[in-house]
C-alpha cells in the first residue's frame, strides 16, 4: 500500500525557515518522482517542486525558486522540502504526491503558516 506522510509544518514569521518531510512507503522509491504541492482555501492545488528518485533531478515553481530546496534520502525513503525566506503567500497546506501505475497518491498534508 502506497503511503505518504508529511510532517514539519508550523507557524513561522516572515523571513523564517521550515523543513518539511515526506516519508514514503509501499513503492520502489528509486523509480518514481515525488512532488510537493500546496493548497490554500478556495484555490487550486499548485505544484511547488518535484524530485526524480532515479537521478535526483529537480524542478521548482517560479514562485519558490531560490528559496526552496527539495532533496531526498533514498535509504530513509524520505523527501524533504527546505523552505527559506518564507512569505505570507507561502501559507498553505503542503502535500506530497506520487503517481504510481497511473494512480495519484497524496498524503494528508502539513500546514505551514507564515505570519506577517
Amino acid at each position: 500500500e502506497v503511503q505518504l506522510v508529511e510532517s514539519g509544518g508550523g507557524l513561522v514569521q516572515t523571513g523564517g525557515s521550515l523543513r518539511l518531510s515526506c516519508a514514503a512507503s509501499g513503492f520502489s522509491f528509486d523509480d518514481y518522482a515525488i512532488g510537493w504541492f500546496r493548497q490554500t482555501p478556495g484555490k487550486q492545488r499548485e505544484a511547488v517542486s518535484c524530485i526524480s528518485g532515479a537521478d535526483g533531478s529537480t524542478e521548482y515553481a517560479d514562485s519558490v525558486k531560490g528559496r526552496f530546496t527539495i532533496s531526498s534520502d533514498n535509504v530513509k525513503k524520505t523527501v524533504y522540502l527546505e523552505m527559506h525566506s518564507l512569505k505570507p503567500e507561502d501559507t498553505a497546506v503542503y502535500y506530497c504526491n506520487v503517481v504510481s501505475y497511473g494512480i495519484d497518491y497524496w498524503g494528508k498534508g502539513t500546514l505551514v503558516t507564515v505570519s506577517s
